[in-house]
């Protein structure tokens, strides 16, 4: 194979669909940061806009040898960040829902020593899980997630690249998010609330 670089999105992607590593590489050089961009203007949100591009690059991986392209591999990813955005939309209002129902109910109802135990509860779920994460991803994640730091200053303060704490946070978000389940997003709730 020669300089994948030069080749077209069509047979880019045609290797990609055979397994090559390079052919993945390049459609991610070509691809991240345009769908990062457009996530970005639409959610307003920098690690929203990661998340949802790294995982349509997951999800790009694990389904390349039965993904079917209707038109181009721009159009494909573009109507995939869509979609994902339109997920996280829905699920965000769901999650505002569940979040006015737990404050409305806190505050009527005093049983502050069952709550202190349930986010005590919950605190302790997540760091059991960052725990469980490789030492560099849950120095990061931790960071992050308990400490509310923004990538940017994690890799100032670990002097890593940009890349790599995104790398780390997107790995350790979906441990956390296969180990804790929705439960993840109310954590990071509470935790900002308290």
């Amino acid at each position: 194979m020669s300089n994948v670089s030069e080749y077209p999105d069509i047979n880019v992607f045609d290797l990609f669909r055979e397994g090559s590593d390079k052919a993945f590489d390049e459609i991610y050089n070509r691809y991240w940061e345009k769908l990062y961009n457009y996530a970005f203007h639409r959610t307003r949100s920098k690690d929203i806009a990661f998340e949802i591009v790294q995982d349509i690059f997951v999800s790009l991986w694990t389904r390349r040898e039965v993904i079917q392209l209707q038109s181009s591999v721009s159009g494909y990813l573009f109507a995939s960040v869509r979609f994902q955005i339109l997920n996280h939309i829905k699920n965000s209002k769901l999650k505002e829902l569940y979040l006015k129902d737990y404050i409305r109910f806190t505050s009527s109802a005093d049983n502050s020593n069952e709550e202190s135990m349930l986010v005590q509860d919950l605190q302790c779920a997540l760091e059991q899980s960052i725990d469980e994460l490789p030492a560099r991803c849950r120095e990061i994640t931790r960071l992050s997630m308990l400490e509310n730091w923004s990538i940017e200053k994690i890799a100032v303060q670990l002097n890593i690249s940009h890349r790599t704490v995104e790398n780390q946070l997107t790995l350790g978000r979906k441990h956390l998010k296969s180990s804790l389940g929705d439960f993840v997003m109310l954590i990071a709730i509470i935790n900002r609330i308290l």
